[in-house]
């Protein structure tokens, strides 16, 4: 594997997730297929580098060899490894252009190494006699040819074997070469079950080869890494990191089911993607995590281990592999054959539940039998999430066997008194009667404020989640659901588009971020033209699966929800304002169990004091289908609960969950103590939200009173007692600062102007919030602190300052600082600004990466080398992927230097254009990304500001990280 994705790759992925929403019936011909059977009911597989270049490396094809058997070489080891793991298939990467690009099996076609003995072939033979299937990966890539100082390729050979001179080393040479094999192997390997591709190869496009292999191989399946290619079977996502949680990978994907999908990544916490000589750690609940939650989106998991010379793993991989061969049993009926719940297989929701809990579904065909994945244990002893409106009729451990106490109502699934907890995974099986209380989307019409062409509004009630509705980039937009006469609806059940991942990141130098719903409004009306005020508005979490608008039981006949806007930001251009939903759905009523387990501490649990005017009342969204209303006034009318149990003495969270009306507030009394009082922002009638607070409880029992001082209180659904969350937790949120990039300023005193937006990403609620930098001694602050009472999911922050630097100004990172309280903690997260002093030389100097840039559909990406320890990658290719300097500043009219500071391996070029004139190219070499390198041309610039602009319409260009003039022509 080779971190690393060309122009043409990105072109592709920007194209496939517009195909994605402009799918014609070829593109999506292979979508679903007979021959996929196999892999879609597998759970995982095994990736496996190895080759010339595995430690110790060789660089003579036959030595390499001669290590590889006399070490003791087996494929049943293998294949064996891999069943340990709940794995159903192997890629083997040994034609890899980082392992010397050999070919484990005696080829007829020179070129590079090739084995005497048929290694792939006792492969493919071994892993079948014991059910687990062989695929080979196939590289385009010849730029590391001669990493090591030897030649890997031999053009010499292969142009005396085709008659006419071929370069190997050039895509063009490598991509004939690389055909020629896929036939060969083809023709060989009968039994084999498939290639997996490590990019495209334009010799490879052109000459058709993918449907060649279609036609001579059919039954094989072909992958792309970090492409969606529609002739392919499969999407593979590479190493995907920065997720909360960490293990959640799926949360980085954006391929929509029901396209097959893997998660390949590297088991070993730290190193390559093959043996280095070291025995690195494998985090077990890391691994682990990705294992289940990737089952839990339809997700195959691709692991990849780095087996030695002589086949073998090293001792900490192989402790692994024989912990998964006693873990994964148990639960592999939770698995193997499943589908992700939540989607388009119907199911519960996933994500984060109650506590600190989160997990994900796993359905049985229909999902009528889910699975409960609990891979982040709550902080108490029951289990919360939203059920979809499935109706449950059993929970049992799938470990143990052992059926567990349950309550279902208000649309919330809670088992109590869990006592049995995985360290990794607890795996509840939960039997249903299916969904309940959904109109029938036949029913019901769907018109939009805007439709692309080809996805149109009523493909949101179709029933069908591979047809969807788009918005084609129009924001605000509205969707106006039609019941066709007054009825009963309760709350939307919407499963967005999952074409993005959940929050913004980068990968490969790309940027990306969510395409999902934010900000929104609910109307409803009689007539569909008077909507009055909206009864629901809110910010929806940017999360996988299903989410839910819950807005009261109500008589209505029309729906419309209001976008406001998208999580996405503009730096991510493919998923900035775009929006698609699969499908909506109207439900009328909640799932009860009726007699079920009672959830603990319930408002009107009879083990409660009512006092005064409190009194019971029907709540059919409610905990329980009941709430206690008649608090105000004081402490008088109040909730008493005399026996809330706490393991032990300290500070915990305890939850209110309310009922909407005006704002209002609570206040709370423990054991008799001085009472806290908490705001309850104005809400929906009948729709129950939660206010978390801080509050002092002793071991064992305790007495907690809730009341109102205001004139009316809330209604109180009920109370929940847990833990804190552990110290080090803080809430996600997106910081963005500007300007970005280092600020080269000159010398003398300086004015910078920075701003500063705060977003709260998790669904928590902050408080006490304030945005402002914190310069350092002899910097002037102009400007005060943007401050917030509090903060909830998708509310944001902003304010701009004026920073003054000092005379004589150094290097600095000045942090711009958000702090807040949660829950009694004080809380903050920061973003520097970055300025050094503008070296003497130059008269202007701007970084790739400043905010002042427009990077077209380049990106950035992290650079150890680099000035500012950042780039801009991906240039060229296309016109719009290009790096455009405006404001670029000189004294006066002349003639200047500019000079670029860059990376690249291998020749290419850059075209640069000053002021929209003609395109001057700078043609520069290098060997690797991790050396800057430096080139320089006259450029002719006004008095004042100017624009420079560098890109290549036609062919990659280098990675850009900085760019400055000088005085005189180079």
């Amino acid at each position: 594997m080779v971190m690393r994705v060309h122009r043409t790759a990105w072109l592709a992925l920007v194209l496939a997730l517009l195909a994605s929403l402009l799918t014609t019936t070829a593109a999506s011909a292979e979508v679903q297929h007979p021959r996929q059977k196999w892999l879609r009911e597998a759970t995982a597989g095994l990736f496996l580098h190895w080759g010339m270049f595995t430690a110790p490396r060789q660089t003579d094809c036959a030595a390499w060899e001669r290590a590889v058997t006399d070490g003791g070489w087996s494929a049943d080891y293998w294949v064996d490894e891999a069943r340990k793991l709940g794995a159903s298939y192997i890629v083997l990467a040994t034609f890899h252009s980082r392992l010397g690009y050999a070919r484990p099996w005696p080829s007829a076609i020179p070129g590079s190494c090739s084995t005497r003995r048929d290694l792939l072939g006792e492969l493919v033979k071994a892993g079948n006699a014991k059910g687990v299937r062989t695929i080979l990966y196939m590289t385009d890539d010849p730029q590391w040819h001669k990493e090591t100082g030897v030649e890997s390729l031999d053009s010499a050979a292969y142009s005396a074997y085709k008659g006419k001179q071929v370069d190997l080393t050039t895509r063009p040479g490598f991509g004939e070469y690389s055909y020629d094999l896929f036939h060969e192997v083809m023709d060989r390997y009968a039994d084999l079950a498939g290639f997996w591709i490590d990019n495209d190869n334009e010799y490879w496009e052109k000459n058709k080869l993918y449907e060649q292999i279609r036609e001579q191989r059919p039954s094989w399946l072909l992958s792309n890494n970090n492409e969606d290619t529609p002739i392919m079977d499969t999407v593979s996502n590479e190493q995907k990191t920065g997720i909360t949680p960490p293990y959640d990978y799926p949360q980085a994907a954006f391929t929509p089911m029901p396209r097959l999908t893997e998660a390949d990544y590297k088991l070993p916490t730290n190193g390559g993607w093959w043996y280095d000589g070291t025995d690195q750690a494998v985090d077990f609940r890391l691994s682990t995590g990705r294992y289940i939650t990737n089952a839990g989106s339809s997700m195959k998991s691709l692991m990849a281990e780095t087996p030695m010379v002589n086949g073998k793993f090293p001792p900490q991989q192989e402790a692994y592999n024989n912990f998964m061969a006693s873990w994964v049993p148990p639960i592999k009926s939770s698995l193997q054959g499943k589908e992700g719940g939540g989607y388009l297989y119907g199911g519960m929701q996933p994500g984060f539940w109650n506590d600190g809990a989160h997990g994900v579904i796993t359905v049985e065909p229909g999902a009528g039998t889910q699975y409960l994945h609990v891979v982040t244990r709550p902080r108490t002893d029951l289990l919360r999430l939203r059920d979809n409106g499935y109706k449950v009729t059993r929970v049992s451990d799938v470990r143990t066997g052992k059926q567990l106490r349950f309550s279902q109502s208000g649309g919330h699934l809670t088992i109590v008194d869990i006592k049995d907890w995985d360290t990794y995974d607890t795996v509840f099986k939960v039997e249903t009667a299916g969904q309940r209380y959904f109109h029938d989307s036949r029913t019901i019409k769907a018109t939009a404020s805007s439709s692309r062409d080809g996805r149109p509004a009523s493909n949101l009630v179709d029933g069908n989640f591979e047809n969807y509705w788009d918005a084609d980039g129009k924001q605000p937009v509205s969707m106006t659901l039609d019941l066709g006469r007054r009825r009963t609806a309760a709350y939307l059940a919407v499963n967005q588009r999952e074409m993005s991942p959940t929050h913004a990141r980068e990968s490969f130098g790309r940027p990306e971020d969510s395409a999902r719903i934010q900000d929104y409004r609910l109307y409803v009306s009689d007539d569909g033209r008077n909507w009055g005020e909206p009864v629901r508005t809110g910010a929806m979490p940017s999360a996988r699966g299903v989410q839910f608008i819950d807005f009261g039981e109500r008589q209505t006949r029309f729906i419309k929800l209001e976008v406001l806007n998208t999580w996405s930001g503009p730096q991510a251009k493919p998923f900035y304002r775009q929006l698609a939903i699969d499908e909506i759905k109207v439900a009328y009523g909640y799932p009860s169990s009726g007699s079920g387990a009672q959830v603990p501490l319930e408002a009107e649990a009879f083990r409660n004091d009512h006092d005064g005017r409190a009194h019971l009342s029907h709540c059919s969204s409610c905990s329980g289908s009941f709430q206690v209303t008649g608090l105000g006034g004081g402490p008088r009318s109040s909730v008493t609960y005399p026996d809330v149990m706490a393991a032990e003495a300290g500070t915990h969270r305890l939850q209110l969950d309310t009922t909407g009306g005006p704002a209002t507030s609570v206040a709370v009394s423990v054991n008799g103590g001085a009472p806290v009082e908490t705001a309850i922002g104005a809400g929906t009638p009948g729709v129950v939200a939660s206010t978390a607070i801080p509050v002092a409880l002793n071991a064992g029992a305790n007495t907690v009173k809730v009341f109102s001082n205001a004139r009316s209180g809330p209604g109180l659904d009920r109370i929940a007692i847990a833990p804190l969350p552990p110290s080090s937790y803080t809430p996600k949120t997106t910081l963005t600062v500007e300007p970005g990039g280092i600020q080269w300023l000159s010398p003398g005193q300086q004015a910078l102007q920075v701003t500063a937006k705060l977003r709260l990403d998790a669904d928590d609620a902050i408080g006490k919030v304030s945005l402002a930098p914190v310069v350092p001694a002899g910097w002037t602050l102009r400007g005060a602190p943007a401050t917030a009472e509090s903060m909830r999911v998708g509310d944001e922050l902003e304010a701009s300052w004026t920073l003054v630097a000092p005379e004589g100004v150094t290097a600095a990172d000045i942090p711009v600082t958000a702090s807040f309280d949660l829950l009694g903690r004080a809380k903050s997260v920061s973003k520097p600004v970055r300025v050094s002093p503008r070296p003497a030389d130059r008269v202007f100097m701007r970084e790739a990466e400043d905010s002042a840039n427009d990077v077209g559909d380049a990106g950035v990406t992290n650079c150890g080398v680099c000035s500012g320890g950042q780039k801009v990658r991906n240039i060229g290719g296309d016109p719009g992927s290009s790096v455009r300097f405006d404001g670029v500043t000189v004294p006066e009219t002349r003639r200047y230097t500019l000079y670029l500071d860059f990376t690249v391996n291998g020749p290419r070029s850059y075209f640069v254009t000053v002021n929209g004139g003609t395109p001057i190219e700078v043609k520069v070499d290098g060997a690797g990304n991790n050396t800057q390198l430096t080139t320089s041309l006259p450029v002719e610039l006004k008095a004042g500001a100017n624009t420079i602009e560098l890109g290549n319409d036609h062919a990659s260009a280098p990675d850009l990280d900085r760019l400055s003039l000088g005085e005189g022509p180079a």
